[in-house]
């Protein structure tokens, strides 16, 4: 039977895991870890660097080392600007207003789904060598807040890595499917995910085979990375007053204390205080002398720069409360999913909300890629009689007179669903009415995400409010969209499937997918080069130590390696041209 693996694509790391039998497991990467950074980098010739072995080397190469990029995916450049400070390397808006990750060392421009991919391609790729099996099909998991563009973003980026997206599926539920796989009672759980660059809060009812999504709320401008940068904001800043040189205008610097900042964070879960020692983080050309960073952040000032956050953090628990119409007595569970989960204070808001201890008997940084495997198990055949019933995390609607929103599928609305609504024309003898598709809780068009533009034409002419549009919104298991326009009278129809949604267009993604399968063809001619290449120098240094009858073979045998090393990579060019 071919593996369908669960991947858990995550902001700082990510991981990925199959279904043995009738559990799932994590499959290690190649260098022998659980989870991989989520970091992609390219050295000045032109290798890439994917996961520890990029991280290990962003400070000396900090303008072409790509992290924290699922903030990006699937968003425009205007949405972003205001976190574009804090990354190491350079974003720009390309003519659509999409955003660009420029490498300096290709000389190149890329798409936040391309990194991705590089991402989703690794993890693929070591878990066929664990699997002994090339790896094709998979379930990624996205934050439930996702809109439909990362959504479709985030399958894209499976699709360039070579992967047939089955699924996507939302984290907070992916993490109870984990959590309640094997539960013979009915509860009530409410999953608090607290990843690197999301918030998500979900309420479920877990069962016996069956899993039941009430309400979901959350922040997708909200998590770990977040409060890496309120500490690098109080380093830079308190580095100012000091020395009066802001160190948020060199990226290596920058990125030094941006890592010093994630340490202190880390080292704050479990003690009181964090050394922030960051030798020679700026020299004095004037004075000639370096400048070094050597501080104490105590657990008490963590907590007071993090206050606005932990404000925010309350906000979506209140939110599927007052959704779900359930009280916090009635939550049985509170499980906590996401390596930001271990901070200390998210720990005490949680318990003062909802006046409860949590459950902390699943591992935060595996818990969603283990719910994945779990989805791709029941789409593979391998688990039967699991039934999943998930929500839609935003509402969706058209535009109508007055630029408002008219919500046609409110939020948390079981999926998948279909839904319609009568509209009619707002001029008289129009013929022609354009539906502006929306997503989100704002009243008014242009405060929501739109996903989609599209005409209905050929509408009988009369007076204003006579013609009756049917517009049918069709909502499936991912989350991903079509909606359909149709006239009763003349039975005039005009469909769209949301697909434009993502920054990525339709034709960028193909030519990526075509260039990828293309560089692997290019791979694999290497491989083979390299092989004979090989042969030939063990076959040299066999004859080099032989009598001197061999002479003509050995000038042969070196003759042969040297047009191989001249000529290597023009093989290649003339082979693909």
């Amino acid at each position: 039977m071919i593996k369908i693996v669960g991947i858990d694509l995550g902001t700082t790391n990510s991981v990925i895991s199959v279904l043995e039998g009738s559990l799932p497991i994590i499959i290690p990467n190649s260098e022998g870890f659980r989870t991989t950074p989520s970091i992609v980098a390219y050295n000045n010739y032109g290798d890439i660097l994917i996961g520890n072995l990029a991280k290990r080397q962003n400070v000396v190469n900090s303008e072409n080392t790509f992290y924290s990029v699922k903030r990006f995916i699937g968003r425009k450049y205007s949405e972003v600007e205001n976190e574009i400070d804090y990354v190491s390397y350079k974003l720009k808006p390309d003519k659509e207003g999409n955003i660009m990750l420029i490498c300096p060392a290709l000389k190149k421009e890329f798409h936040p789904e391309e990194i991705s991919s590089s991402v989703l391609k690794k993890l693929a790729n070591d878990a066929g060598k664990f699997l002994n099996e090339e790896i094709k099909k998979a379930v990624i998991t996205v934050p439930a807040y996702f809109n439909d563009s990362q959504r479709l973003a985030t399958k894209d980026a499976g699709s360039i890595a070579g992967l047939e997206v089955l699924r996507i599926i939302n984290e907070p539920t992916a993490a109870a499917l984990a959590y309640g796989l094997n539960k013979k009672k009915n509860e009530i759980i409410l999953i608090f995910d607290l990843g690197g660059g999301t918030l998500d809060v979900s309420i479920l009812e877990v069962g016996e085979d069956v899993f039941e999504v009430l309400a979901t709320a959350g922040d997708t401008y909200l998590g770990g990375d977040d409060f890496d940068k309120v500490i690098a904001k109080y380093i830079i800043d308190e580095f100012i007053k000091k020395e009066g040189i802001d160190l948020s205008t060199d990226k290596q610097a920058l990125q030094r204390v941006i890592e010093a900042s994630e340490k202190a964070k880390i080292e704050l879960s479990s003690a009181k205080t964090a050394t922030i020692n960051i030798p020679f983080a700026y020299f004095d050309i004037e004075k000639k002398q370096p400048k070094n960073i050597d501080m104490i952040l105590t657990r008490s000032k963590f907590e007071e720069l993090l206050l606005p956050f932990l404000i925010k953090c309350k906000q979506p628990i209140e939110k599927v409360l007052k959704d779900s119409k359930l009280g916090k007595e009635n939550i049985d569970e509170i499980v906590i999913v996401g390596g930001s989960t271990r901070i200390p204070c998210i720990k005490s808001l949680l318990y003062d909300t909802l006046n409860k201890p949590l459950n902390e008997s699943v591992n935060p940084d595996e818990v969603v890629a283990l719910g994945a495997a779990i989805q791709a198990g029941v789409l593979a055949g391998e688990l039967k009689d699991l039934i999943l019933l998930d929500v839609t995390p935003l509402s969706l609607g058209v535009e109508t007179v007055g630029e408002l929103m008219t919500v046609i599928i409110p939020r948390n609305t079981k999926v998948p669903v279909s839904q319609a609504e009568l509209f009619s024309t707002s001029s008289d003898y129009q013929t022609c009415v354009e539906i502006n598709v929306l997503q989100g809780e704002r009243p008014f068009a242009h405060d929501n995400k739109s996903l989609g533009i599209f005409k209905l034409e050929g509408i009988p002419e009369q007076p204003k409010g006579i013609p009756q549009i049917e517009v049918k919104f069709l909502l499936n298991a991912e989350g991903l969209l079509s909606v359909i326009a149709r006239d009763e009278s003349s039975g005039k129809q005009q469909s769209i499937q949301i697909t434009g949604a993502s920054t990525l267009p339709r034709e960028e993604v193909d030519k990526i997918i075509k260039d990828a399968e293309k560089n692997a063809k290019i791979d694999l001619f290497q491989k083979k080069i390299f092989k004979i290449y090989n042969k030939i120098d063990e076959f040299f240094n066999i004859y080099q130590n032989v009598t001197l009858n061999s002479k003509k073979i050995i000038a042969f045998l070196k003759t042969l390696k040297n047009i191989i090393i001249r000529k290597f990579k023009v093989q290649i060019l003339f082979f693909y041209r």
